[in-house]
């Protein structure tokens, strides 16, 4: 019987996910969901403004300054974000939102801790699947845990 669990047709669908606040020290927790994620055979996109303004790249990735940065340089290659991965604060989350619909993205998914209620509700009216206050990482493991990815 096919899962009904909602977030197993994200995690299958959204295979290049931009993770916005991924930093480039290993000892934070964007670095190792992303490095995590990056290992299942995501394409990881790496959203970080100072990172990018310093020529860095995260997990072998260029780092861009914003999402509308990563999606023009993603579309030269005939490529495109699926998911944004947010790892910021909930205040943080409108613009992001907003830039999410700009781009197509198909979901914003905000890390655990980060909500963002009118953001979420503006992202949804665009069409776009919205998770809230869950982990990539923690979700993925599950789901393939109980061999639904």
């Amino acid at each position: 019987m096919p899962s009904t669990d909602p977030l197993r047709a994200i995690l299958a669908q959204c295979r290049t996910i931009a993770v916005v606040g991924l930093s480039p020290k290993p000892h934070r927790d964007s670095y190792r969901v992303a490095l995590y994620l990056q290992q299942q055979g995501y394409r990881i996109v790496p959203v970080n403004p100072v990172a990018a303004r310093e020529g860095e790249q995260i997990l072998g990735e260029p780092c861009y300054a914003s999402l509308s940065d990563a999606a023009q340089a993603l579309a030269a290659q005939q490529l495109r974000i699926d998911m944004v991965d947010v790892f910021r604060n909930s205040a943080d989350v409108p613009p992001i939102a907003q830039e999410a619909i700009a781009i197509g993205a198909q979901c914003l998914w905000l890390q655990r801790g980060i909500c963002h209620e009118e953001a979420a509700t503006h992202a949804r009216a665009a069409g776009l699947q919205v998770v809230q206050d869950r982990c990539t990482l923690v979700e993925h493991q599950r789901l393939h845990a109980t061999g639904q990815l």
